[in-house]
């Protein structure tokens, strides 16, 4: 055979090897609709549209829908298998979520005595793609991120001919959604509904590979852009609130009402409905048009109406001023049922709120404190969008960071929690310092989310730390830089997926310094920071005599302070050393060392030290041992401490339960 015929015969050997590729449907697209937002054009690159009707049944709680989703191919590559997010799922006995909630807890949930009429599951019906038939024996359940068969969170679908680049694949979906007793944010209460996280979704191509994690006990969600078109059929009864814009409400012949929704560049959709919302609309002028707000409360909760209008009138406008435009037409904030675990979760534009019994306005903020971090998801969680399975930091720590810079900036920094409740008032920042303290040791904050080693760190470093590590990076590189730092990663990151080399060299270059030495202890690391003033003397220069009688401002002394880092954590500090005349002196310690010894002749004593006398350092572990009062009386000392341990233990539990 001739080298020509080999090459030949080879040639067809390896086309046969590849498979032939779909050819795209006819009309194919994704729609480049801007309904839905204050923009003439789309603002993402729209991967997805998902188009649902779905059919609610109040008593039993469950969902009927059939799902039309169209997907563009932009992976740079043919595609012939699709993994789907089945959340509803983890609300089963057996899956990966259940035991690990059982094992660390999520949420105050008691795993315990859990009713099986509580559980949720999604199952899909049929899956059919156009132009290439009915593939629903082709669905299959996988794990990637653990050995657990049992978890059906995650299902692929092998298509026989691959997606080309730039190709576009509409699944006909048909599944049935069973809604659980309220958990994690989705579910039913009584006579209510909140479903989220409740559609097979697609997962991400990312990076060269499918990212579609299981659902985890303290993980929560990550998607791509796109439009939805959702119809709601449910009881004429219910008051409907959802993600989007409401297009059309129609009363059916049979007792329900068809309820349309429009929603362009987000990538999730969630819903509530209830008889009882009482409904509080409001408007934000922001700088790209107005926004309709839409406060649904609970009926009790209507005195409440006046604050949460204002918190989000106050909030939308920092953020509009400080980080950049809220897009959307409309918010819709969602007051919960008492008691639900519904409460405190982000969506694209639609957020639950959480105001509870016990809410004087004068002395607790927390409703406003849950409506200002929930709509602050709207920008790090529902804009920027990155990856909360393996980055959570960078939506919920920077969320937690801006949280601190809002409240602080309405209500003073020293009260934005507790405003001289019994007698105490608390900050945002101290709050998150308390959050951390315990846990600081365990993970760096880029560590995935699954694979915390618990809760409790999962939380305390997600949230806490990350808030402290950038409240003291603002006194680094100032306040003013700092904003504008975060001003250029949300603009320059919004509707894209980056991760936390995107964050921390946006701030660098913003910046101008190099802070490798700072996030690699800070971030990546697991350093604990932990100053104190080890010792403090003045003793006279002629002690040695017999006839010595000191005389304030005419003995001269010999000072001596003595500062130590117990942590590993290396930062430089400020020390503030004051005399007894009156006089400060401030020294810039490196911290290189373990410690340094500062020596003064003055004709005057030592009456006090302080580390860091500006506070610029937020996550120091022992806040006591900084400073240093010469004749301190101890009584009222050992009292504060006393004091201090309890409120420390009340907001850790309260943020925990809140967070995680």
């Amino acid at each position: 055979m001739s080298f020509t015929c080999k090459r030949l015969m080879w040639f067809c050997v390896f086309l046969g090897a590849i498979p032939t590729l779909a050819q795209t449907p006819a009309g194919l697209s994704i729609p480049n609709t801007t309904s839905a937002v204050n923009s003439a054009t789309p603002m993402s690159q729209r991967v997805v549209h998902y188009e649902i009707d779905a059919k609610y049944d109040a008593k039993a709680h469950t969902v009927d829908a059939n799902e039309t989703l169209t997907y563009h191919n932009l992976t740079g590559q043919p595609q012939d298998t699709f993994p789907f997010h089945l959340y509803l799922n983890a609300f089963q006995p057996t899956s990966t979520f259940l035991r690990e909630g059982k094992r660390e807890g999520t949420r105050n949930q008691d795993f315990d005595k859990w009713d099986p009429k509580s559980y949720g599951s999604s199952e899909i019906k049929s899956i059919e793609v156009i132009g290439q038939g009915d593939l629903t024996s082709q669905l299959q359940f996988i794990h990637p991120d653990d050995d657990n068969k049992d978890d059906h969170t995650v299902v692929q679908v092998h298509l026989p001919k691959p997606i080309p680049p730039d190709g576009y694949v509409q699944f006909k979906i048909k599944f049935h959604d069973q809604f659980p007793k309220t958990i994690e944010r989705t579910g039913w209460d009584r006579d209510s509904i909140l479903a989220g996280q409740w559609f097979p979704k697609v997962g991400v191509w990312i990076r060269g590979a499918w990212n579609c994690h299981q659902f985890h006990a303290y993980t929560e969600f990550f998607a791509d852009f796109g439009v939805y078109d959702i119809k709601l059929t449910v009881p004429q009864n219910e008051i409907v609130g959802a993600s989007g814009i409401e297009v059309s409400n129609v009363d059916n012949p049979d007792g329900t009402k068809t309820v349309t929704y429009h929603g362009d560049d987000i990538h999730d959709f969630a819903w509530t409905a209830s008889p009882h919302y009482k409904i509080v609309d409001d408007t934000f002028n922001g700088s790209m048009g107005p926004v309709k707000v839409r406060v649904m409360l609970q009926p009790g909760h209507v005195f409440l109406a006046e604050r949460h209008t204002r918190i989000v009138q106050e909030t939308m406008k920092r953020f509009d001023q400080w980080y950049g435009p809220y897009p959307y037409k409309t918010l819709t904030v969602v007051d919960t049922e008492p008691g639900s675990q519904a409460f405190g979760m982000e969506y694209p534009t639609f957020i639950t709120g959480g105001a509870g019994w016990f809410d004087p306005e004068a002395s607790v903020t927390e409703p406003e404190g849950v409506v200002e971090h929930e709509f602050g998801h709207q920008y790090w969680y529902g804009m920027v969008a990155t990856n909360e399975f393996e980055d959570a930091w960078i939506d919920e720590g920077i969320n937690q960071y801006t949280e601190a810079k809002v409240m602080d900036s309405i209500y003073t920094r020293s009260t934005s929690i507790f405003n001289h409740l019994w007698g105490v008032d608390v900050g945002e920042d101290e709050g998150d310092r308390v959050f951390m303290m315990g846990v600081a040791d365990l993970d760096p904050m880029t560590r995935k989310g699954w694979q915390f080693a618990n809760s409790n760190s999962y939380g305390g470093i997600t949230y806490g730390k990350t808030a402290v590590v950038l409240l003291t990076l603002e006194g680094i590189i100032g306040e003013d830089t700092m904003r504008q730092a975060m001003h250029t990663y949300f603009m320059r990151y919004r509707f894209t997926h980056p991760v936390a080399e995107d964050f921390l060299k946006t701030i660098e270059e913003v910046s101008g310094k190099d802070l490798r030495w700072y996030f690699n202890q800070a971030v990546y690391g697991t350093q604990v920071l932990d100053f104190q003033v080890y010792k403090v003397s003045s003793v006279p220069v002629e002690w040695y005599k017999d006839d010595l009688k000191e005389k304030k401002g005419e003995t001269l002394y010999l000072s001596d302070t003595w500062i130590r880092r117990k942590g590993d954590f290396v930062i430089p500090v400020d020390v503030e050393i004051k005399f007894d005349n009156g006089e400060r002196v401030r020294e810039h310690w490196d911290a290189q060392d373990r410690w340094v010894r500062y020596e003064y002749r003055k004709k005057a004593k030592i009456e006090s030290v302080e580390i860091d006398p500006d506070h610029k350092i937020m996550f120091d572990r022992n806040n006591f041992d900084n400073s240093f009062i010469v004749d301190a009386n101890p009584k009222p000392a050992n009292k504060l401490v006393h004091y201090w341990e309890f409120i420390s233990q009340f907001v850790t539990q309260v943020v925990t339960w809140f967070l995680v």
